[in-house]
């Protein structure tokens, strides 16, 4: 039988097999009754626990282990997705998820910037020429005045959209509903009918959480009714897009390039077709990823569990059913204790 303290809530971490846990203050530690485990070793870990942190943010386990979870209150996903870790009973529990909403948005704008400067600029070419000490003078894109997509409206979405239009890109928007007037776009259409909106697009960018309604978004007819100089960068969820067909369009020549962060299948296969696609940027799911970033996600955890500890409303709560934060964030796991949750 694990011992806990009524005094002390237990925390749970979950961490990677060979991952090294967050580094947690002196202060809270003394708040908390701390268990690090691996998935191998969560339903033990769970009883009596409270709080739950999904350091191994892509793991799936909780669903596992969830029969062991009856007094667990909250679960934090070091990660702005979520979309590995709602399960239909979690998802009706009366357990509060948060994520790491606002942690990435800004490394993520940068990359997203990086990627359309290197196509704009024509930066592969050169560094094929280089290698092979080819001196070969091009004209190149001008990137200001060029039009942008992007797809997600949430705190990524809109730090990429201040990002490109500081830089004089005409950034259009794509969320739930459509909407005229918006802070940081030039407007906001229904991602339901992106297949009407993309056809004078130069940039369409990907910043969507994985949802039912987002998966296959980008499919086929979305991707024949882009102009032939369109550049897709995807940094959300490789499953947004039908890779097939994608694939198929950037074999054809029908697409200029695509800037790839994500994929179905991670790591991708060494086999995968796209690795030799032509005009494929390929990166390791790594564009949020700056120094320091596990170092950022440990504070804003400490945070939040102090608001927890204290009793305040904690913030970037997830709303399970839609799949991410939204602006409304004033949820105490502490106020259902007494709800019955399974």
């Amino acid at each position: 039988m694990v011992q806990t303290s009524p005094d002390r809530p237990v925390l749970v971490v979950l961490c990677g097999a060979s991952e090294q846990p967050p580094e947690l203050s002196s202060a809270l530690r003394g708040r908390l009754q701390l268990r690090i485990t691996d998935a191998g070793g969560l339903a033990g870990s769970l009883e009596g626990a409270s709080t739950l942190l999904l350091w191994d943010f892509f793991s799936a386990a909780l669903r596992e282990a969830w029969a062991s979870a009856g007094s667990l209150r909250w679960v934090h996903v070091a990660a702005a997705g979520v979309d590995t870790l709602l399960f239909p009973e979690l998802v009706s529990s009366d357990v509060v998820v948060t994520n790491a909403k606002g942690v990435f948005d800004h490394p993520i704008a940068e990359f997203v910037l990086a990627a359309i400067l290197a196509h704009a600029k024509d930066l592969r070419t050169s560094w094929d020429h280089q290698q092979r000490q080819v001196w070969d003078h091009r004209e190149t894109h001008l990137v200001a005045g060029t039009r942008a997509l992007v797809v997600g409206t949430g705190s990524i979405g809109r730090e990429i959209a201040r990002l490109l239009r500081a830089v004089g890109v005409d950034v259009v928007g794509a969320g739930r509903t459509a909407r005229g007037v918006d802070p940081d776009f030039e407007r906001i259409v229904a991602s339901d009918d992106l297949v009407d909106h993309v056809g004078e697009v130069d940039h369409l960018v990907l910043a969507a959480p994985l949802t039912p309604a987002t998966h296959g978004l980008v499919n086929a007819r979305v991707l024949a009714s882009l102009p032939r100089r369109a550049h897709l960068i995807n940094i959300a969820r490789g499953p947004i897009v039908e890779e097939d067909a994608l694939r198929e369009a950037l074999e054809a020549g029908r697409l200029a390039a695509a800037s790839l962060d994500v994929f179905g299948t991670e790591p991708l296969p060494t086999s995968h077709p796209l690795w030799s696609t032509p005009r494929v940027s390929i990166s390791a799911h790594m564009s949020g990823d700056v120094i320091g970033w596990r170092d950022t996600l440990a504070r804003q955890f400490a945070d939040n569990a102090s608001r927890w500890l204290d009793g305040r409303p904690l913030l970037n709560v997830v709303d399970k059913e839609l799949g991410f934060s939204t602006p409304a964030e004033a949820t105490d796991p502490q106020e259902t204790a007494s709800k019955e949750t399974r």
